[in-house]
């Protein structure tokens, strides 16, 4: 078969790792990067850290509002899709590359499977919301990760060809881990010990759009006493920039970087005391890697939060610097999002579909 991945961000790029290379061992291939993601060394670093293929197309989309970026990549994947006639387009999560893909694929009566499906935090200002759940009702097979995923999916109707086998990311972790311990330099880069830090990320629109919210949220990190790794994202630093408050975060404890690459980033994850995100992808790596998270933002991934190792932050009562301080799991958690394989699990259902 010929088969359509298409990516565009960190979660997609992420979750395409052990697919592709298990796609390629029988079947063709045909990655689709819109360009959401548009730091092109960036996307690079992710590419070569998974071991992933170079995208066969790059469709340089960039940023926008939410409405041009997905008009734009809607345009420029259909004629890539009638161009290469693909028997099957396989999307990932919630990102507006995902929802265009999606779209496109439908349009042209191409079968659809969608990775990452029924995830909810049931927030509908949150344009990731629409995107996952419009996608679970145009997909031809849909792959939740967790069993609150798969109940999400059959509360609004969606029962056929629903599939919960675990999350691709545990295969991404498991096959990475050793690789990031030999080959990234995080430690040595940033001159940490393993357990001695704060992994701190925050990017989401939510967060960063909302000058007061964003104002918060940096003054708390300001507040902290603790040797803090900030891999600062694009928007966030212009929005910092924006609402003058670069101040809050010119602080000896407090390391600015630049966005990590995979490995970095996972050795990063993995060698932290507590890691304090709004990253979804995050949330579900530090749970896989039995580190404290703290949630800045309602999530989607709630079986970390009743397994007790993700502490959501009410930013409009809770006192984030002692929520962070005090946030300690005491008990070890449960394996929620499945086993090793589920990569060619996917495959061989795509197959017989």
């Amino acid at each position: 078969m010929k088969i359509a991945t298409i990516v565009g961000a960190r979660p997609n790029f992420i979750k395409l790792g052990p697919l592709s290379n298990a796609l390629r061992a029988n079947h063709e291939e045909i990655i689709i990067h819109t360009g959401q993601h548009y730091d092109e060394e960036l996307s690079n670093f992710f590419f070569n850290d998974l071991g992933i293929s170079k995208p066969n197309y790059n469709l340089e989309v960039g940023s926008g509002t939410h409405g041009e970026q997905t008009a734009r990549m809607l345009e420029r994947i259909e004629k890539v899709l009638l161009s290469e006639k693909p028997d099957f387009v396989v999307v990932f999560g919630d990102t507006n590359s995902s929802m265009a893909g999606a779209l496109a694929a439908r349009k042209l009566r191409i079968h659809l499977a969608h990775i990452e499906a029924g995830m909810r935090n049931f927030d509908w200002n949150k344009p990731e919301e629409i995107n996952r759940k419009i996608i679970d009702h145009i997909s031809d097979l849909n792959f939740p990760p967790t069993e609150s995923a798969r109940k999400n999916l059959e509360n609004e109707g969606i029962t056929d060809n629903v599939h919960l086998i675990g999350d691709v990311t545990c295969d991404v972790l498991k096959s990475n881990l050793e690789r990031a311990r030999d080959k990234s330099t995080f430690f040595s880069d940033f001159s940490v010990k393993e357990g001695e830090y704060l992994l701190f990320t925050c990017h989401k629109s939510i967060n960063t759009d909302d000058s007061a919210r964003l104002k918060k949220i940096m003054t708390a990190l300001s507040n902290l006493e603790h040797k803090i790794i900030f891999p600062l994202h694009p928007r966030t630093r212009n929005k910092i920039q924006e609402f003058n408050l670069s101040d809050l975060i010119e602080k000896e404890n407090i390391v600015v970087t630049e966005p990590l690459g995979y490995l970095d980033m996972l050795q990063a994850l993995n060698g932290c005391q507590k890691v304090v995100t709004d990253s979804g992808g995050i949330q579900k790596e530090a749970f896989v890697l039995e580190k404290p998270c703290i949630t800045l933002r309602e999530t989607e991934w709630v079986e970390t939060v009743t397994e007790g190792w993700n502490k959501i932050i009410d930013l409009e009562k809770d006192e984030i610097v002692s929520v962070i301080n005090e946030f300690t799991p005491t008990k070890s958690p449960n394996n929620i999002f499945g086993q090793s394989g589920v990569s060619e699990r996917i495959i061989e259902i795509i197959e017989n579909f």
